[in-house]
């Protein structure tokens, strides 16, 4: 699972990283505590992590800890903090991690300042009110290296399983001078210097704590119009945006106690109900997670309202992360096309986290306790892996539009009320319910009355082409009523279903072609289907080889079902 984003500058200062030259030796108290912080810490992420190993040789973690304990005994509490994180950091897994607030914050030091980043670009968002003048104002590069530098290089510190979760980790901590000290990005005590796009500079030395809660800021949110879909102080809220557009705004994978989903899901039933209304949002650009059953109700609803002919669509942004992923992807697997940017979670990731804390230092500690695989579950993660989710149709929120007060994702959204198309992904693994969905439409799609197979969410976008498949005999599933509709089909699997909707559908049979190579690989009862679907030219063979429990791609699934449409007259 390594990730390329990770380049050779965070590899060299993940090994490389110096204590300040500053430092005042501790005494051998204090060293013994540190050793035994830094050996608790090894031993937890070795212990707890289901593959703390994944993406980082062994070699490299023990490497990084023999350096920070030859300078355990030189570095300030801060420091040695940092050198603990960068341990950690080595995992590339967004929940395993140190937490490095508290009361240690008050011995850091801040550059009076904050960054935003808005569709590609870096900007302004807090600076002293002398410098009013230059709120908004583009960033390019900070002590002259870029910002794609500046952000690659706090990966050494910053935990993170791909590049949008450094991005957004780096954005909130973009002002600690003792981040850009320790990466020798900047000199101890020494000012920093932001080169803006117009080739003008803002240079900004740092201050305590104390010193940055009594200075005189300006922030680019004071005074500025909020859109009516900004944010709000509330786990999640509904209403109309137009006549035909209904917006749900989800915040928090948490149960508010005023306001329990069931409620909350009933409510939007009835709003539903009630409107003539085209198209439902789901807004999950500010939910940073929590549990993902949570929203399960408004998703048996939603699902209710799209069965007849309303659109869904979600929207995500960088803060989506965690169990709000698990959602946004459970929205892919209704049918919504998902709408915004880039999210700072993963689809597949490392989570569950547990905590722990330091014996001495007391730091807080999270690691993931396991891999959380969505592809098991939802065949739209089907050829996915840790990776930012990414949505179907990219909209960013532009700095102009922030500016302004609107909402660029809901106003292009009302601009092209066309119904959107999920991403095709055609070199996926093709599922067995993507199939049966791709068989179910080259039947006509037929309602049929019926359960389905045990193991169905409920929620999925094929759910129709499941209880057709179970009632007109085509797929009997893999025993005690469940169909497995998220693993990959192999191709025996397919061969078999063909057959069976080529039977259905009154289709010629024909003759059945030469055994292939490989037939004694075939299980006996997909032999005759396998025979008969590569003499009928829906499936090919290899150098004369079936290859039976290999898989196969939508894209080859999307054209077996072409022929066989073909077929059938």
């Amino acid at each position: 699972m390594y990730h390329p984003w990770r380049g050779v500058l965070t590899a060299l200062l993940t090994l490389s990283l110096a204590v300040p030259a500053c430092a005042v030796p501790v005494d051998g108290e204090t060293a013994a505590e540190r050793r035994e912080d830094l050996e608790f810490l090894y031993q937890t992420l070795e212990r707890a992590h289901p593959d703390l190993f994944a993406n980082t040789p062994e070699e490299r973690f023990l490497e990084r800890k023999a350096a920070i304990e030859a300078g355990l005994e030189e570095a300030d509490d801060f420091t040695f903090a940092l050198e603990l994180q960068s341990l950690a950091a080595l995992a590339e897994d967004s929940h395993t991690t140190l937490a490095l607030g508290g009361s240690m914050s008050q011995a850091v030091h801040y550059y009076p300042m904050s960054l935003l980043h808005r569709d590609g670009s870096w900007y302004l968002s807090a600076v002293p009110a002398e410098h009013r003048a230059l709120l908004g104002r583009e960033v390019t590069a900070v002590n002259g290296r870029s910002m794609e530098e500046i952000v690659e290089a706090f990966g050494a510190v910053l935990s993170a399983d791909n590049g949008v979760k450094l991005r957004r980790q780096y954005r909130q901590s973009c002002n600690v001078a003792e981040f850009y000290e320790y990466l020798e990005l900047s000199q101890a005590g020494e000012p920093l210097k932001l080169t803006l796009a117009e080739g003008e500079t803002l240079v900004l030395s740092p201050v305590s704590a104390e010193e940055l809660a009594q200075a005189d800021l300006v922030r680019l949110s004071d005074g500025l119009p909020h859109p009516v879909t900004g944010i709000q102080e509330r786990f999640y809220l509904a209403f109309p945006l137009d006549k035909g557009t209904y917006y749900i705004q989800y915040n928090s994978c948490r149960e508010d106690p005023e306001l329990p989903m069931e409620t909350f899901a009933a409510q939007v039933e009835r709003d539903l109900s009630a409107g003539r209304y085209q198209r439902v949002v789901v807004d999950l650009r500010n939910n940073g997670g929590g549990s993902d059953g949570v929203i399960w109700p408004l998703l048996q609803v939603l699902r209710r309202a799209m069965d007849q002919g309303m659109e869904g669509v979600g929207l995500i942004g960088e803060t989506t992360f965690s169990s709000a992923i698990i959602n946004a992807v459970e929205l892919q697997e209704m049918g919504m096309a998902l709408v915004g940017e880039p999210a700072s979670g993963s689809v597949d990731h490392f989570g569950s986290v547990r905590s722990g804390q330091l014996p001495n230092s007391g730091l807080r500690l999270g690691v993931s306790s396991k891999y959380i695989d969505l592809g098991e579950l939802l065949d739209a993660d089907a050829g996915r892996g840790v990776e930012s989710l990414e949505p179907d149709v990219k909209v960013a929120q532009t700095m102009a539009d922030t500016l302004a007060g609107r909402d660029s994702v809901v106003e292009w959204l009302l601009a092209h009320p066309q119904r959107l198309e999920p991403r095709a992904y055609p070199e996926a693994p093709l599922t067995r319910g993507r199939l049966a969905a791709l068989l179910w439409q080259a039947a006509g799609s037929p309602e049929v009355e019926g359960t389905g197979f045990s193991d169905a969410l409920g929620i999925e976008w094929f759910l129709p082409a499941l209880r057709w498949a179970r009632e007109s005999g085509t797929a009997s599933g893999t025993g005690e009523g469940a169909f497995e509709a998220a693993r990959p089909v192999t191709r025996q699997e397919a061969a078999v279903l063909l057959l069976r909707t080529a039977e259905l559908l009154g289709a010629e049979s024909g003759q059945l072609g030469a055994p292939p190579e490989d037939e004694d690989q075939i299980e006996p009862w997909a032999r005759e289907a396998a025979q008969w679907a590569c003499a009928a030219g829906l499936m090919e063979t290899e150098r004369g080889n079936f290859r039976p429990v290999e898989g196969m791609t939508r894209r080859e699934g999307e054209a077996a079902v072409e022929r066989l449409a073909a077929l059938a007259g």
